[in-house]
């Protein structure tokens, strides 16, 4: 028996990443840019050897969904695996829309491998954590990361690849959290949801890699006005082929268009603050680090809690 505990912090795609063309490997339909944050954290331990398979998740017995997706996880790790102990806790808001399963697969795959005995290279690391949540595969780094499709049949080359380290750019994400409860419909089925039925889901994959492209420039630029606009334009288009499948798929709530307009509005009074949102209600902003009491100050008019985030880094054992 031996155990080992990670840490991990979410991403939050900057171009998103939306809809899969293999359910079963994770593999995406589009590429995608990240930015891993610091702050919020996924603590994970896994003991590997234990009496029967187990798995506690902030504090409380996973349901049966929960752990089937974890030790299906494991056994994608090592096929013969021993029965494990898995505890996992985030300090933040789960299933919110605020990434948790990127910062949560990333957590298992370094734990899970260590407990194991496994000396997995990064990029290794990245493709088993794409197993458990697609987005998992960028927070394997810091700072700012790419996910390229890949052309492998068994996805061995669809991972993360660095771009830029945490201290490249002194920028900010605002999370503006408008609430914390689970969301109704999860990514995954929503992500079917809009492939199977949303006219507008063949341009969205038409043009994500142009968007990719003129992002990475944008960051290794430090160009904030063409790296947000090409943010927005990624999240508003995501979010047009969930509103229009069928049934349509919605997760903004009032203070989430608060969150937008008020966004908006600090953009035409002067301060460039551009905004994103994952599969949920919350919001969050990339604006240069002088800005962002200026943006949180707005937002918390419209949320229950505002968090000023800066660039992460990758994983650690402890």
């Amino acid at each position: 028996m031996a155990t080992a505990t990670a840490t991990a912090h979410p991403n939050i795609a900057l171009i998103k990443y939306w809809g899969k063309r293999d359910t079963a490997l994770n593999l995406p339909a589009v590429p995608s840019l990240s930015l891993t944050l610091d702050t919020f954290t996924t603590r994970t331990t896994v003991t590997w050897g234990a009496d029967r398979d187990a798995a506690r998740l902030d504090g409380r017995e996973a349901t049966a969904r929960e752990a089937g997706r974890v030790f299906e996880f494991l056994s994608v790790l090592d096929p013969s695996r021993p029965p494990c102990r898995v505890d996992s806790h985030n300090d933040f808001p789960t299933a919110a829309g605020l990434a948790s399963s990127s910062s949560g697969f990333a957590a298992l795959a370094v734990a899970a491998s260590h407990a194991s005995g496994q000396d997995l290279a990064t990029k290794a690391l990245s493709v088993l954590a794409r197993r458990g949540s697609g987005s998992a595969c960028r927070s394997l780094w810091g700072g700012f990361v790419e996910w390229t499709l890949g052309h492998a049949p068994d996805g061995s080359d669809s991972h993360g690849i660095p771009l830029a380290p945490a201290d490249h750019w002194d920028v900010r994400m605002v999370v503006a959290v408008v609430s914390d409860a689970k969301k109704a419909v999860g990514s995954r089925p929503a992500m079917i949801r809009s492939a199977q039925t949303s006219p507008y889901y063949s341009h969205w994959c038409a043009t994500a890699q142009s968007d990719v492209d003129g992002a990475r420039e944008a960051v290794l630029a430090r160009d904030l006005t063409t790296l947000g606009t090409l943010m927005e334009q990624s999240t508003h288009k995501m979010h047009a082929t969930m509103t229009t499948s069928w049934p349509p798929v919605f997760y903004a709530q009032p203070g989430t268009m608060a969150c937008i307009h008020a966004v908006m509005q600090l953009r035409d009074s002067g301060t460039e603050a551009w905004l994103t949102m994952d599969a949920g209600p919350n919001v969050k902003v990339l604006c240069r680090s002088a800005d962002a009491d200026t943006v949180a100050d707005t937002l918390r008019a419209h949320a229950t809690t505002v968090h000023i985030l800066g660039p992460g880094a990758g994983p650690a054992v402890l």
